[in-house]
């Protein structure tokens, strides 16, 4: 894995140490030997993570990580504080200021790596949520996240620890910190847990008759766990296992004897990523509905079908299975807008785009594809079922009556359908074009009828 690393130190050989040690590994490493130089680097070229040293003159290396959260555009680039300071308050200090770690001097080279690898693979997958819902924001489908800052109170999390006293001493703690804590002695009890939404998750990398690591491992590779943080609780000979830990996906962890303020500033730090996250895949997900689903009708849109189409039939030719195609149009829309006014066609689009589904068979797929006609595919369906769904929906319509608050006596409207069955050289456009040939034959013979895309006589129905 390479990534771009910012190295931030006042003391050169110390600069020049960290160079030479992440260079080794294949990492492209930028330097800075005070704070405002490292806002200029970062400004220019982003890094990947910043290795930020605490002790500098002039701003301190709390102050360049407060600054480096406040800006949007640099706020998820991870920052890990190298430092002397063994201090509890200092460390809970850097936290609160937005540090993802810290490193103590000398710093050791598997904690280092490991540390960089951990944090610069979050950032990957923070970076392609960020670019998906930019794009989505850039559309004006939604409006963007703009900060991490968002709300921790309340965040469930489970805690894996099968001793009773570090147990409460854990849920204690979270629990003056308004989270809601789930307690559990196994695996087998923790898998449970897991089922419901959880925030966090938390175990100890001393459990005495279970592997914590093959643990996490597994819900690393779990779809439901993938992305739920977690937060390792370790002594101070669990180095080795420590960096195994980090490689397999743990977020963060925890050294014993640990302060009490030091664990809650770690659990709202990944509580708070997490929710910004979820933030970020909701908006994507609402990003992409927007962009496949039309929304005036609720119905899937064009481009949904355009994409859906095309895979539909080359599974219908490999299975040697019918398709059928209607395409729907509503008859005289444009005197429904002329005589009544656009709310009131659009009634009418909202009442045919309910109608049609409730007809149709589950696996079948409605899209309303433009004004006022509409598309249904219907997999493992020939001519005549195609054709018997057709008259349906078109008998269904003709009998409905449209309620609109400025027509008081409702509003009638019918359909015209054309249909057509998937041929074994079809390829989507073909498909259409002969349904959209059926449903001109079936406009021009009086229209509120169906006709088929062999040409056979249409089949008759109310007249207009």
């Amino acid at each position: 894995m390479t990534a771009r690393v910012l190295v931030v130190d006042d003391v050169l050989p110390n600069v020049k140490l960290l160079e030479a040690k992440l260079s080794s590994e294949y990492f492209d490493v930028m330097t800075a030997m005070d704070g405002p130089t490292a806002l200029q680097r970062i400004a220019e070229h982003p890094p990947d993570i910043v290795l930020l040293d605490v002790m500098m003159p002039n701003m301190d290396g709390f102050e360049v990580c407060r600054r480096i959260r406040q800006d949007p555009k640099f706020a998820h680039i991870p920052v890990v504080m190298v430092t002397a300071l063994s201090d509890t308050e200092d460390r809970v200090r850097g936290l609160e200021a937005g540090a993802d770690d810290f490193l103590t001097k000398p710093v050791s080279d598997v904690a280092l790596f490991a540390r960089v690898r951990s944090l610069v693979r979050l950032k990957m997958m923070m970076d392609e949520l960020r670019l998906r819902e930019q794009t989505s924001g850039d559309l004006g489908i939604h409006k963007q996240v703009a900060s991490l800052e968002v709300a921790t109170a309340g965040a469930r999390v489970v805690v894996l620890e099968d001793s009773q006293i570090e147990q409460r001493k854990i849920a204690d703690t979270l629990a003056a910190g308004s989270y809601a804590v789930t307690r559990c002695n196994t695996t087998a009890e923790t898998t449970e847990a897991l089922k419901q939404p959880q925030d966090l998750f938390i175990v100890t990398l001393g459990l005495r008759s279970e592997d914590p690591l093959r643990f996490c491992s597994h819900l690393r590779s779990d779809e439901r766990t993938r992305h739920l943080p977690i937060l390792l609780v370790i002594s101070d000979a669990d180095t080795a296992r420590l960096a195994k830990g980090l490689e397999i996906g743990v977020n963060d962890y925890i050294t014993r004897p640990y302060d009490r303020n030091e664990l809650l500033a770690r659990v709202r730090t990944q509580v708070r990523r997490r929710r910004f996250q979820d933030l970020l895949r909701q908006n994507y997900q609402k990003g992409l509905e927007a962009a496949l689903t039309d929304a005036l009708t609720g119905l899937y849109n064009r481009r949904y079908m355009s994409t859906h189409l095309p895979g539909l039939l080359t599974k219908a030719v490999a299975a040697d299975k019918p398709v059928g195609l209607l395409m729907i149009d509503i008859d005289h829309f444009k005197k429904v807008n002329d005589t009544h006014g656009h709310a009131a066609g659009d009634s009418v689009l909202k009442a045919v785009a309910l109608r049609v589904p409730d007809l149709l068979r589950p696996e079948d797929t409605v899209a309303r594809m433009g004004g006022e006609e509409f598309m249904v595919v219907m997999p493992d369906a020939g001519l005549d079922v195609a054709t018997r769904v057709a008259e349906r929906l078109r008998q269904a319509i003709a009998d409905m009556t449209i309620a609109d608050q400025s027509v008081p006596q409702g509003i009638r409207v019918t359909v015209s359908v054309g249909v057509s069955v998937m041929r074994p050289t079809d390829t989507p456009e073909t498909l259409m074009a002969r349904a959209d040939a059926a449903l001109y034959r079936a406009k021009q013979s009086g229209r509120n009828k169906i006709a088929m895309d062999d040409a056979a006589p249409a089949k008759a129905a109310a007249g207009d």
